[in-house]
């Protein structure tokens, strides 16, 4: 899937809102949303509830996760755990990016929040990466990545074609040779795997 895909993809996750209209119920492909009625709050997807906010047609209510204390303990626990801590929403940046875009005065402490958000984007993105390399340096056959999103997956998809080339090319040289050339052999393709780690 291509960035605007999976963009795509996460604009269908619903959202709080507080329209300041009424309105009959909308019928869209996925099903009826509404009615609306000005100062009730309702759930509608994403993408619709930033057309409305755009059109100063509602005010938009955070999702319960963009809360300062709960993101910094979810920082806190990504930074010491070694596995992917579960986040509360699978479109986590997607969701973060509309939002915190279109309405940061919607939010209480959007400065902060947008600025922890992208720190455990950083630490997941950092921790993936070297995860695939250790899993490629040992020549694993398997490696367990619960907890990850398509999103951040996407964020390691240019490196792996090459990667996983070069990790057969180490197989294919350790069931071709013997004794000492299998080691030299061995050897040399890792320094070349560790060299194309700098390039990418």
């Amino acid at each position: 899937m291509e960035p605007d895909e999976l963009e795509f993809i996460g604009e269908n996750a619903t959202i709080g809102v507080i329209p300041n209209f009424n309105h009959d119920p909308i019928y869209l492909i996925s099903g009826a949303v509404g009615p609306f009625r000005g100062g009730q709050p309702l759930h509608i997807p994403l993408w619709l509830a930033m057309h409305l906010r755009q059109q100063q047609k509602c005010r938009i209510v955070p999702p319960v996760w963009m809360d300062v204390t709960l993101l910094e303990n979810l920082k806190e626990e990504e930074k010491r755990s070694r596995n992917f801590t579960k986040m509360p929403s699978e479109h986590y940046m997607v969701e973060a990016k509309l939002v915190l875009n279109t309405a940061p005065e919607d939010v209480p402490q959007s400065d902060e929040i947008k600025t922890l958000i992208k720190d455990i984007w950083d630490i997941r993105c950092a921790k993936l990466r070297t995860t695939t390399d250790m899993f490629l340096k040992g020549e694993g056959e398997m490696v367990r990545l619960d907890n990850v999103s398509i999103v951040e997956l996407h964020t390691i998809r240019p490196f792996l074609p090459h990667a996983m080339d070069l990790l057969a090319r180490i197989q294919q040289a350790k069931k071709g040779t013997r004794g000492n050339a299998t080691v030299r052999d061995h050897s040399l393709l890792v320094t070349s795997l560790s060299g194309s780690h700098s390039r990418h």
